[in-house]
């Protein structure tokens, strides 16, 4: 080959590993936001609250149909996976218990997987739920109605069970039934990250706007959000909290109407108390990935996965084959 080849050769090798390394700098360094400074008497009330947030009166006076609350009690989780299901679809959270969500150890550390779920409509559904959570003890279910409209109370009693039953998790992973996880390398990204405190990640939503539509099954009156934009939160599909981040997440949903869907809700409540969410592109918020092995072994999350894809792709992912660069 003449020179100018073997020049354009090695242009394009290292315009390949900038762009594959570059990324992740990029992320890291300067698409995050800036932290907060605390100067907010309300932030700082919220965030002294959450420090002594005291656990006891919690569990007398919460009420859930179905609580797997002792599989979780004085155990040490490094990652507690909150699977938000609905409570007719059992096929799919057996989907999910025989591929990626049968992971129970990453790198020596505790991985737990459970089911939120809000009650059924049907009277057989619950009893189907019942005789499934004794044989497996991973779910969590509420005394609401299951529905569109009470997602957001759904992700409240998400929050309100980790702080009060699992508080020794370390890590919190809200994600959707339909969600390929790849708990692999998103333990491996937790366990190389310095900041051990305010950890909120996901795929960050700059600017959204608040639905105004009053004939719109999301609409936000006015005057339950006044803003023209929300804050910056992390999409619903698939995000992560630190234990810390949870509890003060709980304390300030007191201060949150629940009338915004439910990732708004949390992006809300994380503003409220001096969180700023962390960027990720590996979290594919609502996007399907195309699958291909080795990009599956290194993203966080996949959306609108088939049953027989989870299948497929968790089999090739989990043969312990390693990827080149």
């Amino acid at each position: 080959l003449r020179t100018h080849q073997w020049c354009f050769l090695l242009f394009n090798v290292l315009l390949f590993h900038m762009l594959l390394f570059g990324a992740d700098l990029l992320e890291e360094y300067f698409l995050q936001s800036l932290p907060l400074s605390y100067t907010d008497a309300k932030t700082l009330e919220i965030r002294e609250r959450a420090s002594k947030l005291d656990m006891d009166p919690l569990k007398a006076n919460l009420s859930y149909t179905v609580s797997s609350a002792a599989t979780c009690s004085d155990r040490e989780v490094f990652l507690l996976v909150l699977v938000c299901s609905s409570p007719e679809n059992r096929t799919r959270r057996n989907v999910i218990r025989q591929t990626w969500g049968n992971v129970t150890d990453a790198r020596g550390y505790a991985v737990l997987t459970l089911f939120a779920l809000g009650k059924p409509a049907l009277v057989t559904t619950q009893l189907e739920i019942n005789e499934e959570s004794q044989k497996h003890r991973d779910i969590v279910e509420g005394s609401f109605v299951d529905s569109p409209e009470t997602q957001t109370q759904k992700m409240l009693m998400s929050m309100e069970w980790t702080v009060t039953f699992c508080p020794r998790a370390r890590y919190i992973l809200k994600t959707d039934e339909d969600m390929f996880v790849g708990i692999p390398s998103l333990a491996g990204y937790l366990l190389s990250l310095t900041q051990l405190e305010d950890i909120y990640i996901g795929r960050v939503i700059h600017q959204g706007v608040p639905n105004r539509d009053p004939k719109s099954p999301g609409f936000v009156p006015i005057h339950q959000y006044s803003e023209e934009f929300y804050p910056d939160y992390c999409d619903g599909s698939a995000f992560v909290m630190s234990q810390d981040v949870a509890r003060k997440v709980y304390v300030a949903t007191k201060e949150v109407p629940v009338s915004v869907p439910p990732d708004i809700f949390v992006g809300i409540c994380a503003k409220k108390a001096g969180i700023t969410p962390i960027h990720s592109s590996r979290f594919s918020g609502e996007k399907h990935i195309s699958y291909n092995r080795c990009c599956y072994k290194f993203i966080f999350t996949s959306s609108n996965m088939k049953e027989d894809e989870l299948f497929k792709d968790w089999k090739e992912t989990s043969n312990g084959k390693d990827c080149s660069l």
